[in-house]
C-alpha cells in the first residue's frame, strides 16, 4: 500500500504502518497532553498501541487460517481505522472463506476472555469511556475487543461479516451474486456511517469513505474475475502501443508521450523482450530532475510482470492483484512483447460486457449469465 512503512515481518508476512497511522498516534498524544498533561498523554498512547496490537492479532488470525488453505499473505498494514491483511486471493469455496472470515473476530474474543481472567471488568461504561484514563486500561481493552467483534461481524463488505454473508449466500446464489448483495449492504452501511459522522464525529466520515470504496472495489474485482474465466488474454490486451528502449533519451520519450495517450510505456530490448516500465509521472519527474539527455534505462522501473499469449485473462488479473502491477506484458513463445494489459483495459472490457444486451455476444465477451465462459 502506498505511503506505508515496513516495521518488520512475522512468519513471512511484512508488517507495515501507514503514514496516516503515525499521524493519528501523534494527534492522540498531543490532544491528551493538552487535556490532561503528560501522564494522560503517555497512558493514552500506550492504550492505542495495545489496541492496535489487538487489531494486528485479529489480522493474523485471518492470515494463519488462510495459510491452512494454501493462501499466502505478503503484508498486513495498520491504518487509523484498523488493519488490512493482503491475501493473495480469497478462496471461492464458501466453507474456506467462512473459516478465514471468522478467524479474526475469534482472536478478539480470546483476547477479551484472557483480559477478564486477568481481572478486567466488562462494562458498557468502559466502552463509552474508552478515552478516559481514569477507567482501567485492561477494562477498556476488553470492552474494545468485544466491540471489534460486533463491528466486524456486520454483514457488509469490507467487514468480516460481509464475507460470512457471502459464504452463506454463495452456495445458493453463486459467488458473484452473493458478492453483489454483500457489497450493496456495505455501501448502505457506509452511507449510514457518513450520516452519523455529520453530527460531530469526522472519523466516522473517514471510515464511511473507506467502507464504501472497499465494498465497491470488492464487487468490481469479483465481477472481473467472473468475466475473465476462459477468456484469452488477447481479448483484453492492447496491441497498438508505443514502446521505449533503455538507450533512448528522455526527450525522445517525451515526444512519444505527446504523440500518444498512454500512461505506461513498456521498455524493450533489442530482441523485443520487455525489460522495464516507465510511467507518465516518472517520465515527467525524470525530465525535471535529470534533464532531457538522461537515458530511459536509468529511470525506468526494472522488470515487468508477463503472461504468455496463450494464457487466460484470469491469470493476468491474478498477477495484477497480487503484485499491484500497473501493467502486464503479454509475450509470445520467444518472450517478445506482443500485447499490454492494464487495469484500465480490463475495466473497459468490463464496461463493454455490462453494456451488452442479455444474450448478446461480442467476440469472447458474452452478457449471458450462467452459461459459457462467464458462468457464475
Amino acid at each position: 500500500m502506498p505511503w506505508s512503512l515496513n516495521i518488520g515481518s512475522l512468519v513471512g508476512t511484512k508488517i507495515q504502518v501507514h503514514v496516516t497511522f503515525l499521524l493519528f498516534l501523534g494527534w492522540i498524544f498531543v490532544a491528551s497532553w493538552v487535556s490532561g498533561g503528560p501522564t494522560e498523554a503517555w497512558q493514552s498512547l500506550a492504550f492505542m498501541l495495545l489496541l492496535f496490537a489487538c487489531v494486528l492479532a485479529h489480522e493474523f488470525g485471518h492470515i494463519f487460517m488462510a495459510r491452512r488453505f494454501g493462501v499466502a499473505s505478503p503484508s498486513v498494514t495498520l491504518l487509523p481505522i484498523g488493519g488490512v491483511a493482503q491475501l493473495e486471493h480469497i478462496p471461492e469455496k464458501p466453507s474456506e472463506e467462512l473459516l478465514i472470515a471468522i478467524a479474526g473476530p475469534a482472536v478478539n474474543v480470546v483476547i477479551a476472555l484472557a483480559l477478564v481472567v486477568l481481572g478486567a471488568t466488562l462494562d458498557l461504561r468502559s466502552l463509552s469511556g474508552v478515552d478516559n484514563a481514569r477507567i482501567g486500561m485492561i477494562d477498556r481493552l476488553a470492552a474494545v475487543n468485544l466491540f471489534l467483534v460486533v463491528f466486524n461481524m456486520i454483514p457488509a463488505f469490507p467487514m468480516d461479516g460481509g464475507r460470512v454473508l457471502r459464504a452463506a449466500l454463495a452456495s445458493r446464489l453463486g459467488y458473484v451474486r452473493a458478492t453483489e448483495i454483500a457489497a450493496s449492504i456495505g455501501q448502505v452501511v457506509a452511507f449510514a456511517l457518513g450520516f452519523l459522522g455529520l453530527f460531530g464525529n469526522p472519523l466516522l466520515i473517514f471510515i464511511a469513505i473507506f467502507v464504501y470504496l472497499a465494498a465497491t472495489s470488492e464487487a468490481r474485482l469479483v465481477a472481473m474475475r467472473a468475466m475473465s474465466r476462459g477468456v484469452p488474454v488477447s481479448a483484453a490486451m492492447q496491441t497498438q502501443f508505443a514502446t521505449l528502449t533503455p538507450q533512448a533519451a528522455i526527450d525522445e520519450a517525451i515526444e512519444t508521450l505527446i504523440r500518444t495517450s498512454q500512461a505506461e510505456f513498456p521498455v524493450i530490448d533489442a530482441a523485443g523482450k520487455p525489460v522495464g516500465l516507465l510511467g507518465r509521472a516518472e517520465l515527467i519527474g525524470a525530465l525535471k530532475q535529470r534533464g532531457p539527455d538522461a537515458l530511459v534505462g536509468d529511470v525506468m522501473t526494472a522488470g515487468i510482470p508477463t503472461v504468455g499469449h496463450r494464457h487466460h485473462l484470469e491469470e493476468a488479473l491474478r498477477v495484477l492483484q497480487e503484485q499491484s502491477a500497473r501493467a502486464i506484458g503479454v509475450v509470445d513463445a520467444t518472450g517478445a512483447l506482443v500485447g499490454l494489459i492494464t487495469p484500465e483495459t480490463v475495466g473497459e472490457m468490463l464496461m463493454v460486457r455490462e453494456a451488452l444486451p442479455q444474450g448478446a455476444r461480442l467476440g469472447p465477451w458474452s452478457r449471458a449469465t450462467g452459461t459459457g465462459n462467464l458462468a457464475e
